[in-house]
């Protein structure tokens, strides 16, 4: 099969800023929209500006006046969880969505364009986990990484690891790296030697009540202070911090039930 990767852009048609593969957006579905953005404000100092409204009203947020994710509200005639969901960067989403349904996934919302901000697809793996593709136009994706409040990382929990990697390396043309461990059933995926996202098998661990998903980590300075703004601003801790292979991570819910990760990064 061909990965997403192997169409060429056409003439006079933008650069993508991000390598096609590269987790590049990551957009969270809600009911309430006002009490979301107050709820992130307060816990990363995000700022939000309107647009685009590809499906209904939609927000970006921003540090310092730079793009770091996207926040709207659920649709009434669309099944999609209250989860932040990754997106990945396509040279072309409409090849892409083909690639994802010929490897056994579904496309469940597009392709379709935001505005003219670019084209989007959302869709899920044969396991069901929701993930987002994005072709990129006038706006690139998350503008900046590194910094509190940004994404660091996005990790899939699903049933096992080495057929569902194998799907995303196929749509997305990724590299693996297995861990080798008769604990642990593990996959990094990497893009031109760098890794970009983990694949973690949980078999009968994995949590009914949600099936396969990715969950987003976002850097903060102080992972247990943030636990503790998370708690006074009505968010959930799932897992207390602790010290993982990353850094110091906790599992979080904000307050409609979204699923992410705080992770203090060493150093």
């Amino acid at each position: 099969m061909t990965d997403a990767r192997g169409k060429a852009r056409p003439n006079g048609e933008a650069p993508a800023r991000h390598t096609p593969g590269t987790p590049c957006w990551v957009s969270l579905m809600v009911h309430g929209l006002e009490t979301t953005e107050e709820f992130y404000g307060a816990l990363f100092g995000w700022e939000f500006r309107p647009g685009p409204e590809q499906l209904g009203p939609y927000v970006r947020a921003l540090l310092d006046g730079r793009e770091v994710a996207g926040m709207g509200v659920l649709p009434p005639d669309r099944d999609l969880p209250i989860a932040w969901t990754p997106y990945f960067a396509s040279d072309d989403v409409d090849r892409t969505a083909d690639v994802v349904r010929s490897c056994g996934g579904t496309i469940g919302v597009g392709p379709l364009d935001a505005a003219d901000a670019g084209r989007l697809a959302i869709g899920s793996d044969p396991c069901g986990a929701v993930f987002g593709v994005w072709q990129a136009s006038a706006a690139p994706g998350t503008a900046v990484s590194g910094e509190p409040g940004t994404p660091a990382w996005n990790e899939l929990a699903t049933f096992e690891s080495t057929n569902t990697a194998k799907f995303y390396e196929t749509v997305f043309g990724y590299d693996e790296e297995p861990v080798v461990s008769a604990d642990l059933d593990y996959v990094t995926l990497h893009l031109d030697g760098r890794p970009v996202a983990g694949v973690h098998g949980l078999g009968n661990a994995l949590p009914r009540d949600r099936g396969p998903h990715w969950t987003t980590y976002f850097t903060v300075p102080d992972t247990d202070e943030a636990v503790t703004r998370l708690r006074h601003l009505g968010g959930h801790v799932l897992t207390p911090a602790h010290e993982g292979p990353r850094g110091r991570t906790a599992l979080v819910t904000d307050p409609e039930g979204a699923r992410f990760a705080l992770l203090q990064t060493p150093g």
